[in-house]
């Protein structure tokens, strides 16, 4: 029997990058996505992944669209598995609205969806005796600090809404371990900042015109589909005056959460908070001559005010991590930009 796995949110960015990961590990992946942030390029690909694997393996992807604002039918899910008198082993909790600038003009959609999905998730997970969960917290929770290196013993100070609700849940977590002590098994993975995409073109971040993140950008500008790229502040005290970010290749990102499932699975009842990045961090202007370099394209581009709930730096003391799962970062920040580009060109007709 194959061990199963319930991704939420797990046709997004991501989720996509973690189920080909597991299902290429020989897991039975069941995926709950809303697709309000997934590409369906992702789903079409990753049907397509399923389809193939079939002939040479029985492991499967199941994906059920559905959102876990609605309790009854993640009771539902939870209910047919048991039917089969099987049981999820882990829970990898994705789903949830991501934008720092969105949040910050629609905090309500953002404390719903992300605390009180949450919060229904885990009533169920906990009427089935599921109990071992990796959620998807995020660096944004330790707001401005003074640090070059932000390690997880840091005051959590988060300066938008966004990242309230990353608190908030990790918060809920920690209540719920020591109210049941010795039965849950949870890590919080705080991720920096995820990019790039698989070298292989299949799966990447989700197309939009109007993108948060600076990679989908820098494609954008460079593909033609925008005149230049904004870029957010160049007053901040760093060296060139860009926001300094933490980008960290999804496949590595991914791998963490392998190795993340594969420790609480192994070892006893805890709960871990974890910084998810590589711990080197690049300018905007840094990222961009990057790109522009390994791609042989031009990227022009324009200043503008800073964004509301922005910090200057974000970069990860990831030695916990290092330490525990004996994680290493294994793709630079120039592979980021050829696999996102990659991605772009063999994906752009879907724009």
């Amino acid at each position: 029997m194959n061990k199963k796995v319930l991704i939420t949110g797990g046709t997004g960015y991501i989720g996509s990058h973690i189920c080909l990961k597991l299902f290429e590990l020989g897991f039975d992946v069941y995926i709950i996505d809303s697709f309000i942030n997934s590409s369906h390029l992702n789903l079409v690909n990753l049907n397509l992944i399923n389809s193939q694997k079939k002939n040479n393996s029985n492991n499967k992807i199941f994906i059920i669209q559905g959102d876990i604002r609605d309790k009854s039918f993640l009771e539902k899910l939870f209910i047919e598995i048991a039917k089969k008198n099987e049981r999820f082993n882990s829970v990898i909790h994705l789903a949830g609205l991501k934008s720092v600038t969105e949040s910050t003009f629609n905090p309500l959609s953002y404390w719903d969806v992300n605390v009180n999905g949450t919060i229904n998730l885990l009533e169920v997970m906990s009427k089935f005796d599921c109990k071992t969960i990796i959620f998807s917290s995020s660096a944004t929770i330790y707001g401005k600090s003074k640090k070059e290196f932000l390690s997880e013993d840091l005051p959590i100070n988060p300066c938008n809404p966004y990242g309230e609700t990353k608190a908030t849940i990790e918060k809920i977590l920690s209540n719920l371990f020591f109210s049941d002590l010795g039965n849950w098994r949870i890590c919080n993975l705080r991720y920096f900042n995820p990019a790039g995409a698989d070298p292989s073109g299949l799966i990447g971040e989700k197309f939009c015109l109007n993108p948060n993140n600076l990679f989908p950008y820098l494609n954008l500008v460079a593909g033609g589909n925008k005149k230049f790229l904004k870029i957010y502040g160049n007053d901040w005290p760093t060296r060139d005056g860009t926001a300094i970010r933490d980008y960290v290749h999804i496949n590595d990102l991914a791998y963490g959460h392998i190795l993340a499932m594969n420790y609480l699975s192994k070892e006893k009842s805890q709960i871990l908070n974890l910084n998810l990045g590589t711990g080197n961090g690049n300018t905007v202007l840094e990222v961009l001559n990057t790109f522009q370099k390994v791609n042989n394209c031009e990227i022009k581009y324009v200043f503008k005010e800073r964004r509301i709930g922005d910090v200057p730096s974000l970069v990860a003391d990831n030695s916990n991590l290092k330490k525990l799962f004996k994680w290493t970062p294994s793709i630079c920040i120039s592979d980021m930009c050829r696999h996102s580009w990659n991605w772009f060109l063999k994906n752009k007709s879907t724009l």
